[in-house]
């Protein structure tokens, strides 16, 4: 949890998930009702941050090692946390992110095959020990999300073969499982049902940091 003023919700799923139609939609929901969001992603989120993204996305860079990915993808997570997320929290703002830690363990844990305990040591300390309050998986087919998200053109990610993005969806689905009060599972559906879905759990959240009445 984050143990701080506002609240930090993360969005999480493999490859054309929707999550980025969800968080605008739950950004302007938030922001109709006065409350003060920010949208954050990873990678990226500072000018470091995007020259960071820039590499891990590039096809170029498909034979990256492993670990030296782990360690880009933690190194712009570190300098978002401490630049821009853990201070709006402090300030009682709504963090809403697109990826965080639960990524780097389902995707470089389960979809690179690197050590768990060493993949959530090396989140643990770029983030301090900060979690989100609430984190959204939008599940969807692997190979139904990458066709959705590659129709002008794939990066390096969506580039990779369907097993590597099996093993993703295993990592998150594990996760759900193991941290149900924290993870929520939402399977694929039309948008506005997703949204529904999001805002009830979203709301209580509000509720019961006496942020919404």
């Amino acid at each position: 949890m984050s143990a701080t003023k506002g609240l930090f919700i993360s969005f999480e799923g493999g490859e054309g998930s929707g999550k980025s139609s969800q968080i605008r939609l739950l950004a302007d929901r938030l922001e109709a009702l006065g409350l003060h969001a920010i949208v954050a992603r990873e990678p990226g989120g500072t000018l470091a941050g995007d020259k960071i993204r820039d590499i891990l996305l590039d096809p170029t860079h498909m034979g990256l090692d492993p670990v030296a990915e782990l360690f880009l993808y933690e190194a712009s997570r570190a300098h978002h946390v401490s630049s821009v997320i853990r201070p709006a929290l402090e300030e009682g703002t709504v963090v809403l992110t697109d990826r965080f830690a639960d990524s780097s363990y389902a995707y470089q844990g389960y979809g690179r095959g690197l050590d768990l305990a060493m993949v959530q040591a090396m989140s643990d300390a770029a983030t301090g020990g900060l979690m989100p309050d609430l984190t959204f998986f939008l599940d969807v087919d692997p190979a139904e999300g990458v066709a959705a998200a590659t129709p002008k053109g794939a990066d390096r990610l969506e580039l990779e073969q369907l097993d590597f993005h099996e093993r993703v969806r295993l990592g998150f689905t594990e996760l759900a499982a193991r941290e149900p009060e924290r993870v929520r599972l939402i399977h694929r559906d039309a948008p506005a049902a997703v949204a529904a879905s999001i805002w009830a759990h979203v709301e209580a959240a509000l509720q019961s940091r006496g942020m919404l009445r």
